[in-house]
């Protein structure tokens, strides 16, 4: 099938691997490219009703992680920040009101996998009580079983974030296993699951991808992202470079396409001509950051919440 049938036929059907890794396959300088950044945005514009949303992701710890992946500033090997902390809960909690004032739609806060969960579950608390019923608070934090899953709901989070990352168990010293069994936990408590192709690189197949595109289906994951691996200096990934905008931007239209997330669509990191891909949620960043060497993304690359407003009421969203 021609590009134009196979985006006439995602209106009617889920659409399948091979014809997933087809619209991947599109050519970058051609009209059928264009064609797919149409299709994702009119999606976008007719589904989530112009509706923009921005998360801020807190960075609570800066520590060497036994995670060791090998694009992550923090990996235990090679670990590319100047030097190791923890957020104060009194900083937190002073970050999250200013979070709150300005009207984001949801809190993450992220540790390293070794992050103690008593101390992790205790922040939560502090802060769930100064979010409106409307924010979520979301855990980004390392695998765990269905035990803990239920405590995380029980301390007020709404959703995780959680995925397999490309190359698991290759470009980390994580198993997939261990990653889809942290999946099914979240998913038997009935916590959202919040998901993300990532982290993209040169050298990932169109195949991986659709892959990863077809485990968020499967998941009925409503708020879905795409992520670029970002070439930190002085991780084990940082010769391998990155993929282009024109790249990331047609990843981010068809996974729009194919993934049909229910609330949002998200890119990493944020720029122009994704924001053309159906991207209708972009984050702001504080604290330590896997994809920086800045001790506090927010000095380096991480964007601010004005920032992310401003580039969503730039491309029509409220």
């Amino acid at each position: 099938m021609t590009v134009s049938e196979l985006l006439h036929v995602s209106d009617s059907r889920e659409l399948e691997k091979e014809e997933i890794m087809a619209l991947l396959n599109v050519d970058n300088f051609s009209s059928d490219f264009y064609r797919l950044l149409d299709k994702a945005n009119a999606l976008s514009r007719a589904d989530y009703h112009d509706r923009g949303y921005i998360f801020l992701q807190i960075g609570i710890n800066s520590a060497p992680c036994s995670g060791n992946c090998k694009f992550c500033s923090m990996g235990a090997d090679h670990y590319a920040l100047t030097e190791t902390g923890e957020q104060s809960i009194d900083r937190i909690q002073e970050i999250v009101e200013s979070a709150v004032a300005q009207q984001v739609d949801a809190i993450f806060l992220m540790t390293t996998a070794d992050f103690p969960l008593d101390a992790y579950l205790k922040i939560a608390r502090k802060v769930k009580p100064l979010l409106p019923e409307h924010v979520m608070l979301i855990a980004n934090v390392g695998d765990f079983d269905q035990e803990t899953a239920q405590k995380l709901k029980d301390a007020g989070f709404t959703g995780v974030y959680h995925i397999v990352r490309l190359s698991e168990g290759i470009d980390t010293d994580i198993s997939p296993e261990k990653r889809v069994a942290t999946l099914d936990a979240i998913a038997a408590v009935g916590l959202d699951l919040l998901y993300c192709i990532e982290p993209i690189g040169p050298e990932h197949t169109y195949e991986q991808i659709a892959n990863e595109i077809l485990r968020a289906r499967k998941y009925n994951v409503d708020i879905m992202a795409c992520m670029r691996r970002v070439a930190v200096k002085g991780t084990p990934c940082f010769d391998r470079g990155e993929i282009s905008d024109l790249e990331l931007a047609k990843i981010v239209a068809v996974t729009r396409i194919a993934a049909h997330p229910g609330r949002s669509m998200n890119v990493h990191e944020p720029n122009a001509l994704a924001m053309l891909s159906g991207v209708n949620q972009l984050y702001a960043e504080i604290g330590c950051n896997p994809r920086d060497n800045a001790l506090d993304t927010q000095e380096n690359r991480g964007y601010s919440i004005r920032k992310a407003r401003d580039l969503l009421r730039q491309n029509g969203y409220h």
